[in-house]
Protein backbone atom coordinates (compact mmCIF):
# COMPACT_ATOMS: atom_id res chain seq x y z
CA UNK A 1 0.00 0.00 0.00
CA UNK A 2 1.07 3.59 -0.59
CA UNK A 3 2.72 5.60 2.20
CA UNK A 4 0.70 8.68 1.26
CA UNK A 5 3.80 10.78 0.45
CA UNK A 6 4.92 11.94 -2.97
CA UNK A 7 8.31 12.88 -4.42
CA UNK A 8 6.95 15.52 -6.80
CA UNK A 9 7.40 19.26 -6.23
CA UNK A 10 4.62 21.65 -7.26
CA UNK A 11 5.89 24.70 -5.37
CA UNK A 12 4.61 27.97 -6.91
CA UNK A 13 2.22 26.11 -9.20
CA UNK A 14 -1.55 26.56 -9.39
CA UNK A 15 -3.70 23.44 -9.66
CA UNK A 16 -7.41 23.33 -10.39
CA UNK A 17 -9.36 20.17 -9.49
CA UNK A 18 -13.04 19.53 -10.18
CA UNK A 19 -15.11 17.43 -7.80
CA UNK A 20 -12.73 17.82 -4.88
CA UNK A 21 -15.15 17.66 -1.95
CA UNK A 22 -14.78 13.93 -1.29
CA UNK A 23 -13.33 10.63 -2.45
CA UNK A 24 -10.63 10.60 -5.11
CA UNK A 25 -10.94 14.32 -5.82
CA UNK A 26 -10.41 15.28 -2.19
CA UNK A 27 -7.27 13.15 -1.98
CA UNK A 28 -5.95 14.67 -5.22
CA UNK A 29 -6.36 18.14 -3.71
CA UNK A 30 -4.55 17.12 -0.54
CA UNK A 31 -1.69 15.48 -2.46
CA UNK A 32 -1.08 18.57 -4.59
CA UNK A 33 -1.22 20.85 -1.54
CA UNK A 34 1.28 18.63 0.30
CA UNK A 35 3.54 18.89 -2.77
CA UNK A 36 3.53 22.69 -2.50
CA UNK A 37 0.80 23.72 -4.96
CA UNK A 38 -1.93 26.27 -4.49
CA UNK A 39 -5.13 24.31 -5.13
CA UNK A 40 -8.54 25.51 -6.25
CA UNK A 41 -11.34 22.97 -6.24
CA UNK A 42 -15.07 22.98 -6.83
CA UNK A 43 -18.12 20.87 -6.19
CA UNK A 44 -21.85 21.42 -6.36
CA UNK A 45 -22.04 21.43 -2.57
CA UNK A 46 -19.77 22.74 0.17
CA UNK A 47 -17.59 19.91 1.57
CA UNK A 48 -19.05 18.41 4.75
CA UNK A 49 -15.55 18.29 6.22
CA UNK A 50 -13.43 21.40 5.54
CA UNK A 51 -9.87 20.95 4.31
CA UNK A 52 -7.21 21.43 6.97
CA UNK A 53 -4.86 23.20 4.55
CA UNK A 54 -4.70 26.90 3.74
CA UNK A 55 -3.38 25.92 0.30
CA UNK A 56 -6.80 24.62 -0.78
CA UNK A 57 -9.68 26.92 -1.71
CA UNK A 58 -13.16 25.51 -2.37
CA UNK A 59 -15.97 26.97 -4.48
CA UNK A 60 -19.51 25.89 -5.27
CA UNK A 61 -19.65 25.39 -9.06
CA UNK A 62 -21.74 23.14 -11.30
CA UNK A 63 -19.20 21.90 -13.86
CA UNK A 64 -22.04 21.23 -16.31
CA UNK A 65 -22.64 25.00 -16.59
CA UNK A 66 -20.07 26.45 -19.05
CA UNK A 67 -20.72 30.04 -17.94
CA UNK A 68 -20.07 29.09 -14.33
CA UNK A 69 -16.84 27.25 -15.14
CA UNK A 70 -15.58 30.08 -17.35
CA UNK A 71 -16.01 32.53 -14.48
CA UNK A 72 -14.50 30.15 -11.93
CA UNK A 73 -11.37 29.48 -13.99
CA UNK A 74 -10.93 33.22 -14.56
CA UNK A 75 -11.14 33.85 -10.80
CA UNK A 76 -8.59 31.09 -10.11
CA UNK A 77 -6.18 32.48 -12.70
CA UNK A 78 -6.58 36.05 -11.48
CA UNK A 79 -6.00 35.07 -7.85
CA UNK A 80 -2.80 33.16 -8.58
CA UNK A 81 -1.40 34.61 -11.79
CA UNK A 82 -2.35 31.69 -14.03
CA UNK A 83 -3.16 27.98 -14.05
CA UNK A 84 -0.55 25.24 -14.39
CA UNK A 85 -2.63 22.07 -13.95
CA UNK A 86 -6.26 21.12 -14.50
CA UNK A 87 -7.55 17.81 -13.14
CA UNK A 88 -10.94 16.85 -14.55
CA UNK A 89 -12.10 14.58 -11.75
CA UNK A 90 -15.81 15.33 -11.32
CA UNK A 91 -17.96 12.47 -12.58
CA UNK A 92 -20.02 9.42 -11.76
CA UNK A 93 -23.32 7.80 -12.59
CA UNK A 94 -25.96 5.57 -11.00
CA UNK A 95 -26.37 1.96 -12.04
CA UNK A 96 -29.54 1.59 -14.09
CA UNK A 97 -30.83 -0.82 -16.71
CA UNK A 98 -30.15 0.83 -20.05
CA UNK A 99 -33.62 0.04 -21.43
CA UNK A 100 -35.11 1.87 -18.45
CA UNK A 101 -32.79 4.90 -18.44
CA UNK A 102 -34.59 8.06 -19.51
CA UNK A 103 -33.12 10.37 -22.15
CA UNK A 104 -32.85 13.03 -19.43
CA UNK A 105 -30.71 10.75 -17.25
CA UNK A 106 -28.46 9.71 -20.15
CA UNK A 107 -27.92 13.32 -21.15
CA UNK A 108 -27.04 14.25 -17.56
CA UNK A 109 -24.48 11.43 -17.39
CA UNK A 110 -22.90 12.49 -20.68
CA UNK A 111 -22.92 16.15 -19.62
CA UNK A 112 -21.06 15.42 -16.38
CA UNK A 113 -18.59 12.78 -17.57
CA UNK A 114 -17.78 13.89 -21.12
CA UNK A 115 -19.06 17.34 -22.02
CA UNK A 116 -17.94 19.08 -18.83
CA UNK A 117 -14.29 17.93 -18.83
CA UNK A 118 -13.98 18.56 -22.56
CA UNK A 119 -15.39 22.09 -22.23
CA UNK A 120 -13.30 22.83 -19.13
CA UNK A 121 -10.19 21.77 -21.02
CA UNK A 122 -10.96 24.17 -23.86
CA UNK A 123 -11.69 26.94 -21.35
CA UNK A 124 -8.43 26.47 -19.42
CA UNK A 125 -6.37 26.57 -22.61
CA UNK A 126 -6.13 30.36 -22.58
CA UNK A 127 -4.81 30.32 -19.01
CA UNK A 128 -2.02 27.84 -19.85
CA UNK A 129 -0.83 28.32 -23.40
CA UNK A 130 1.30 31.43 -22.79
CA UNK A 131 2.87 30.30 -19.51
CA UNK A 132 6.61 29.64 -19.44
CA UNK A 133 6.18 25.92 -18.76
CA UNK A 134 2.86 25.57 -20.59
CA UNK A 135 0.29 23.49 -18.75
CA UNK A 136 -0.89 19.99 -17.93
CA UNK A 137 -4.39 18.53 -18.04
CA UNK A 138 -5.17 15.20 -16.39
CA UNK A 139 -8.52 13.52 -17.00
CA UNK A 140 -9.83 10.88 -14.61
CA UNK A 141 -11.38 8.10 -16.65
CA UNK A 142 -12.34 4.60 -15.61
CA UNK A 143 -11.74 0.96 -16.37
CA UNK A 144 -15.32 1.19 -17.69
CA UNK A 145 -13.86 3.01 -20.70
CA UNK A 146 -12.05 -0.17 -21.76
CA UNK A 147 -14.63 -2.91 -21.22
CA UNK A 148 -18.39 -3.43 -21.42
CA UNK A 149 -20.32 -1.60 -18.72
CA UNK A 150 -23.79 -3.18 -18.41
CA UNK A 151 -26.20 -0.94 -16.45
CA UNK A 152 -23.72 1.86 -17.08
CA UNK A 153 -23.62 2.19 -20.86
CA UNK A 154 -23.76 5.97 -20.94
CA UNK A 155 -21.05 6.25 -18.30
CA UNK A 156 -18.73 3.82 -20.09
CA UNK A 157 -19.34 5.59 -23.40
CA UNK A 158 -18.60 8.97 -21.82
CA UNK A 159 -15.33 7.79 -20.30
CA UNK A 160 -14.28 6.16 -23.59
CA UNK A 161 -15.03 9.45 -25.30
CA UNK A 162 -12.93 11.30 -22.74
CA UNK A 163 -10.01 8.97 -23.47
CA UNK A 164 -10.28 9.88 -27.15
CA UNK A 165 -10.49 13.58 -26.28
CA UNK A 166 -7.32 13.15 -24.20
CA UNK A 167 -5.28 11.89 -27.14
CA UNK A 168 -6.86 14.33 -29.60
CA UNK A 169 -6.11 17.39 -27.46
CA UNK A 170 -2.59 16.14 -26.70
CA UNK A 171 -1.87 16.14 -30.43
CA UNK A 172 -3.60 19.45 -31.11
CA UNK A 173 -2.14 21.41 -28.18
CA UNK A 174 1.40 20.08 -28.02
CA UNK A 175 4.04 21.11 -27.19
CA UNK A 176 2.73 23.80 -24.82
CA UNK A 177 -0.02 21.81 -23.12
CA UNK A 178 0.23 18.14 -22.18
CA UNK A 179 -2.98 16.10 -21.85
CA UNK A 180 -3.10 12.69 -20.18
CA UNK A 181 -5.56 10.50 -18.32
CA UNK A 182 -5.62 8.12 -15.38
CA UNK A 183 -7.61 4.94 -15.94
CA UNK A 184 -8.82 4.31 -12.41
CA UNK A 185 -9.82 0.87 -11.25
CA UNK A 186 -11.98 0.04 -8.24
CA UNK A 187 -11.21 2.44 -5.41
CA UNK A 188 -12.03 2.46 -1.70
CA UNK A 189 -13.91 5.66 -0.83
CA UNK A 190 -16.72 6.65 1.50
CA UNK A 191 -19.12 5.42 -1.21
CA UNK A 192 -17.56 1.95 -1.60
CA UNK A 193 -20.51 0.17 0.03
CA UNK A 194 -23.02 1.88 -2.25
CA UNK A 195 -21.03 0.97 -5.37
CA UNK A 196 -19.77 -2.53 -4.64
CA UNK A 197 -22.21 -4.05 -2.14
CA UNK A 198 -21.57 -5.96 1.07
CA UNK A 199 -18.35 -7.67 2.18
CA UNK A 200 -19.24 -10.92 0.42
CA UNK A 201 -19.77 -9.14 -2.90
CA UNK A 202 -16.58 -7.13 -2.48
CA UNK A 203 -14.63 -10.33 -1.77
CA UNK A 204 -15.87 -11.80 -5.04
CA UNK A 205 -14.82 -8.67 -6.91
CA UNK A 206 -11.38 -8.70 -5.31
CA UNK A 207 -10.86 -12.29 -6.47
CA UNK A 208 -10.93 -11.03 -10.06
CA UNK A 209 -8.29 -8.32 -9.46
CA UNK A 210 -4.66 -9.47 -9.79
CA UNK A 211 -3.60 -7.07 -6.98
CA UNK A 212 -6.19 -8.77 -4.72
CA UNK A 213 -7.52 -5.51 -3.34
CA UNK A 214 -9.14 -2.21 -4.24
CA UNK A 215 -7.00 0.87 -4.86
CA UNK A 216 -6.65 3.59 -2.26
CA UNK A 217 -7.45 7.19 -3.14
CA UNK A 218 -3.80 8.02 -2.43
CA UNK A 219 -2.67 5.65 -5.17
CA UNK A 220 -4.92 7.34 -7.74
CA UNK A 221 -3.69 10.76 -6.57
CA UNK A 222 -0.06 9.73 -6.99
CA UNK A 223 -0.78 8.68 -10.56
CA UNK A 224 -2.27 12.11 -11.21
CA UNK A 225 0.76 13.88 -9.73
CA UNK A 226 3.11 11.80 -11.86
CA UNK A 227 1.32 12.83 -15.06
CA UNK A 228 0.99 16.48 -14.02
CA UNK A 229 4.61 16.89 -12.87
CA UNK A 230 7.13 18.75 -15.00
CA UNK A 231 9.40 15.75 -14.46
CA UNK A 232 7.01 13.96 -16.86
CA UNK A 233 7.43 16.60 -19.57
CA UNK A 234 7.63 14.04 -22.41
CA UNK A 235 4.48 12.18 -21.32
CA UNK A 236 1.44 13.36 -23.26
CA UNK A 237 -1.53 11.57 -24.76
CA UNK A 238 -0.97 8.73 -22.31
CA UNK A 239 -3.44 6.58 -20.37
CA UNK A 240 -1.92 5.56 -17.03
CA UNK A 241 -3.72 2.41 -15.90
CA UNK A 242 -3.99 2.44 -12.11
CA UNK A 243 -6.15 -0.64 -11.66
CA UNK A 244 -4.11 -3.37 -10.01
CA UNK A 245 -3.41 -5.38 -13.14
CA UNK A 246 -6.91 -5.34 -14.62
CA UNK A 247 -9.17 -8.37 -14.34
CA UNK A 248 -8.64 -12.11 -14.68
CA UNK A 249 -10.10 -13.19 -18.07
CA UNK A 250 -13.35 -15.09 -17.40
CA UNK A 251 -12.61 -17.55 -20.22
CA UNK A 252 -9.28 -18.70 -18.72
CA UNK A 253 -9.36 -21.02 -15.68
CA UNK A 254 -7.35 -19.89 -12.69
CA UNK A 255 -4.38 -22.02 -11.58
CA UNK A 256 -5.29 -24.34 -8.71
CA UNK A 257 -2.76 -22.64 -6.43
CA UNK A 258 -4.09 -19.16 -7.07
Amino acid sequence: MSSGKTQFDFTDQTVVVTGGSRGIGRQICKAFAEAGARVFTCSRRTPETPFDSDRIECASVDVRDPDATTSWLARCAEASGGIDVLVNNAGGAPSVASAEASPRLMNKILALNLNAPLILSTQVHQHMVDREHGGSIVNIVSISSQRPTPTGAAYGAAKAGLMNATTSLAVEWGPKIRVNCVVAGLVVTELTGDHYGDDSTKDQIIEAIPARRFASTEEIAHGVLFLAARDSSYVSGAALEVYGGGEWPPTIPRPASD
